[in-house]
C-alpha cells in the first residue's frame, strides 16, 4: 500500500514534468522563429542549446542538490530536442521535499492506524473470551470450593454455549452421585456404630459378671481380662467413629461460646492422679482465656484429647506446658517419642507403635475434624523431645 502511494506521486509528478516540457518547447519554437537563441539556466530550470544528438524520449529521475549535509531531493526530466534543427537541453526538476514529508506523515498515521486495529483487536478478543469463558470460570470456582458435606447444594446452572451446558450437565449428575454416595455411607457408619453399642454393652456387662464367679481358675480369670480389655478398645472405637460421623453430619451446631481456658482448668483437676502417678510437671500461663463459638461436648473432647495425649505419651518426671491467651491455645509436652510425620498427622488409625494396646488411633483424627468444623486451624511443631500443638482462631 505505501509502495502504491508512492508510486503514485512520482507518476504525477513525471506528468508535471512533462507537460512542463510541452509548454517550454512550443516557447522555444516561438523564439527561434524570431531567430532568437534563448539561454536560460536555473536551480530549477536548465534550457540551452548543445553540441548532442536528440533524444527521442526524455530522462526522467531522482536527483540531489545542494551542501553535503543539506542535499535536496528532486524528480529531474533531462531531453535534448531539437528546435528548428538547433539541439537544446532541457533540464526540470521538481522539489520532492513536500513529497517526502507527505510520505512521512502517511506513513506515521498508517503506523498509527495498525497499532490502534492491533490494539483494539487484542482488546476485542479479550472482551469476547472474557465474556464466552465466564460461565467455566463459574464452574470452577465451584468445583475448587466443593466439599463433600455440601455436595448436594453445588448446582451448574445452564448457559448460552451448548458445550459448556453439556459440561454443567455432567458435572451436575457427577456431584449427585458423589452426595448419594457419601450418604449412604454415612448413614451405614452411623447405623453401624449406633447399633453396636447395645451388644458391645451387654456383653461388657456379662464379662464383669463372669470374673464374679469364684469357681474361675487363674488362666480363666486372665482370658476373661484379656477379652473384657479387647472388647473396651472396640467400645471405644465404636463410640469414637460415631463422633466422627456426628461432627461430619455438623450435629453439634451451637450458638455457644465456651472458654478452652476453662475446660482445661477442669481436665487438669480430673487428670491429677494421672499426673501426679507420672510425676508429670504441668505448667501453665493463661494470660487470657481462649473463647470460640463451639459445642461444650466438642470443647471437653478437644481438650481431654490433647491432654490426654500430652500425658499419655510423656514420660515420668517429664514436663506439661499449657498457654493460652485471646488468639490461640497451645500445649506442648516431653516425649521420649519421634516426632511423628506431617503425612500421618491427622490420620484416622495413625497411632505410636509402643502403645498398640491403648490407643485407636482416632484421638488426633477427631481433634483436627473439630477443628475444621468450627473455624480452627491447628498446627503442630516437634523440637527435639518437645512436641507441641496450637489451635489458632482462622481469619
Amino acid at each position: 500500500m505505501y509502495r502504491q502511494f508512492s508510486l503514485e506521486l512520482n507518476s504525477k509528478m513525471d506528468e508535471e514534468l512533462l507537460t512542463d516540457e510541452l509548454q517550454w518547447i512550443r516557447y522555444l519554437k516561438s523564439e527561434s522563429d524570431n531567430g532568437t537563441t534563448f539561454i536560460l539556466k536555473t536551480p530549477e530550470l536548465l534550457i540551452y542549446p548543445v553540441n548532442a544528438p536528440a533524444n527521442a524520449y526524455p530522462t526522467i529521475q531522482d536527483s540531489f542538490e545542494g551542501m553535503k549535509n543539506q542535499k535536496m531531493p528532486y524528480r529531474q526530466l533531462s531531453h535534448v530536442v531539437p528546435i528548428n534543427g538547433v539541439p537544446y537541453l532541457i533540464v526540470i526538476r521538481k522539489s520532492q521535499e513536500q513529497k517526502y514529508v507527505m510520505k512521512a506523515n502517511v506513513t506515521r498515521i498508517m503506523l498509527l492506524v495498525f497499532a490502534g486495529l492491533f490494539v483494539a483487536t487484542l482488546l476485542f478478543n479479550w472482551l469476547i473470551s472474557k465474556r464466552l469463558w465466564r460461565p467455566f470460570r463459574r464452574s470452577l470456582v465451584k468445583i475448587r470450593g466443593a466439599e463433600l458435606q455440601k455436595m448436594e447444594a453445588i448446582h451448574f446452572e445452564e448457559t448460552n454455549i451448548a458445550e459448556f451446558n453439556e459440561l454443567n450437565a455432567s458435572l451436575n449428575s457427577m456431584a449427585s452421585k458423589i452426595h448419594n454416595d457419601y450418604v449412604n455411607m454415612k448413614e451405614f457408619t452411623e447405623n453401624a456404630a449406633h447399633e453396636m453399642q447395645t451388644p458391645l454393652a451387654v456383653i461388657q456387662s456379662k464379662m464383669e459378671l463372669l470374673l464374679q464367679d469364684s469357681n474361675l481358675n487363674n488362666s480363666q480369670v486372665e482370658s476373661i481380662v484379656q477379652a473384657s480389655t479387647a472388647l473396651s478398645r472396640l467400645s471405644k472405637l465404636n463410640q469414637s467413629l460415631l463422633l466422627l460421623a456426628k461432627i461430619e453430619n455438623n450435629q453439634y451446631e451451637t450458638n455457644e461460646t465456651v472458654s478452652l481456658t476453662e475446660v482445661t482448668k477442669k481436665y487438669l483437676q480430673l487428670f491429677s492422679e494421672v499426673i501426679r502417678d507420672k510425676q508429670v510437671t504441668v505448667e501453665t500461663n493463661f494470660s487470657g482465656e481462649f473463647v470460640h463459638h463451639l459445642h461444650p461436648l466438642l470443647a471437653d473432647t478437644l481438650v481431654s484429647n490433647l491432654l490426654g495425649n500430652a500425658v499419655k505419651y510423656n514420660f515420668s518426671g517429664g514436663s506439661i506446658t499449657i498457654t493460652t491467651d485471646a488468639d490461640s491455645y497451645s500445649i506442648s509436652n516431653t516425649s521420649g517419642l519421634p516426632a511423628i510425620d506431617p503425612k500421618l498427622l491427622f490420620q484416622r488409625f495413625n497411632k505410636s507403635k509402643s502403645l498398640t494396646e491403648t490407643s485407636n488411633g482416632l484421638g488426633l483424627a477427631i481433634v483436627k475434624k473439630i477443628c475444621d468444623t468450627n473455624n480452627l486451624s491447628i498446627a503442630y511443631q516437634a523440637d527435639n523431645s518437645l512436641h507441641r500443638f496450637k489451635i489458632t482462631k482462622k481469619k
